[in-house]
């Protein structure tokens, strides 16, 4: 599935937060892996265009094999694309990855898509047996390598952290003769030049901030592809949000278990308790798409303005916030949020530059 420069895409990404049930208690693994299936089907129904599902290995997000996942979302679907957000390619093998992902492609008739990135959580290093140390060259040589590997011809490749392969032929191949390969991006330069060397659209990850922040970015991207003598390709972010009826409803449904999530995370990073007035200053100002339907939509739409994106995708989940919510947010999204996004920005198109 090839994104057209000019045509504005919608997602949803999630990471499978283990959420509250409705006795308060954690939800079982075993059901969110479940329920995200159903999140995914809506978003389907609601006329989104693509979902995402993230790779962790930690206690509070269920999902560690999101190609399983993806699988089973292909067999309840019909038109929505089904990616990773992320596939941490650093502790994984990338001739493994792109096998799943080719064969996710033909289950779905070539649905499937991959965002490629070294992740922010490391707990997939030590438990498959590599060493932090390595972090950037994991990656380098492993991208690398899966470069390779798009190109569904024979691979011959050497590096330093896996075997060499000479002459190598991957199965199985997709329809399209390319998968559909993203870069995550997280404000590192270096990432988006490689972005621009391998011809891989970027896919921003801006949770936290104004978003113009990363305008420069943007503009590095299309004159790294410039000078690379490489076509325009598609960008595109990557922000948590929750869309309820009303303002207020959707910042008191958010905020508690939005700050039970990244307060967990901050404490394993030296970051101080979120406050109620960081959070409403995220809302109002930063990468926070909290709100009515409306609201959202207008937020939106000047961040396409501003960065000239052809893709958002909403982060709907946030650590225990309960299934049921997510799903009412979700079918807002699709109904109301993405058909007023669109129509803002037939009132002012945003630019598509080269």
């Amino acid at each position: 599935m090839t994104d057209d420069l000019g045509a504005l895409r919608f997602g949803i990404d999630t990471f499978g937060d283990v959420t509250r049930a409705p006795d308060g208690a954690p939800t079982p693994p075993p059901q969110v892996i479940r329920d995200v299936v159903e999140e995914a089907v809506l978003a389907d129904q609601v006329g989104l265009d693509a979902v995402g599902i993230g790779e962790h290995h930690r206690a509070d997000f269920a999902v560690s094999a999101p190609d399983l996942l993806l699988a089973a979302i292909a067999a309840r679907t019909s038109r929505i694309s089904l990616g990773s957000a992320v596939t941490v390619l650093s502790s994984d093998d990338p001739v493994r990855v792109f096998q799943r992902f080719a064969t996710l492609d033909a289950i779905s008739g070539g649905r499937a898509e991959i965002t490629l990135g070294r992740g922010s959580f490391t707990e997939s290093f030590p438990l498959f047996g590599y060493d932090l140390s390595q972090y950037e060259t994991l990656f380098t040589e492993k991208l690398d390598l899966f470069a390779h590997l798009r190109t569904e011809q024979p691979v011959t490749w050497s590096g330093t952290v896996r075997a060499g392969l000479t002459d190598q032929h991957v199965f199985p191949h997709t329809a399209s003769g390319a998968l559909p390969t993203w870069i995550g991006v997280g404000g590192s330069p270096e990432s988006v030049i490689r972005a621009a060397r391998y011809g891989l659209p970027m896919m921003l990850a801006i949770i936290g901030g104004a978003p113009d922040r990363f305008l420069p970015y943007v503009e590095l991207y299309r004159r790294a592809l410039t000078q690379l003598e490489l076509a325009p390709l598609p960008i595109g972010v990557h922000s948590p949000g929750h869309v309820g009826a009303t303002d207020e409803e959707a910042r008191e449904e958010y905020f508690t278990d939005y700050k039970a999530m990244r307060d967990s995370i901050g404490r394993d990073r030296g970051w101080p308790p979120m406050s109620r007035h960081e959070f409403e200053t995220e809302v109002e100002h930063g990468s926070l798409y909290v709100g009515s339907p409306r609201t959202v939509a207008a937020k939106i739409a000047r961040t396409v303005r501003m960065l000239g994106v052809q893709r958002f995708d909403l982060k709907y989940s946030a650590g225990p916030l309960p299934h049921d919510t997510m799903m009412r947010g979700i079918e807002r999204y699709g109904t109301e949020v993405v058909p007023r996004v669109r129509e803002l920005l037939e009132e002012q198109p945003a630019p598509i530059e080269a």
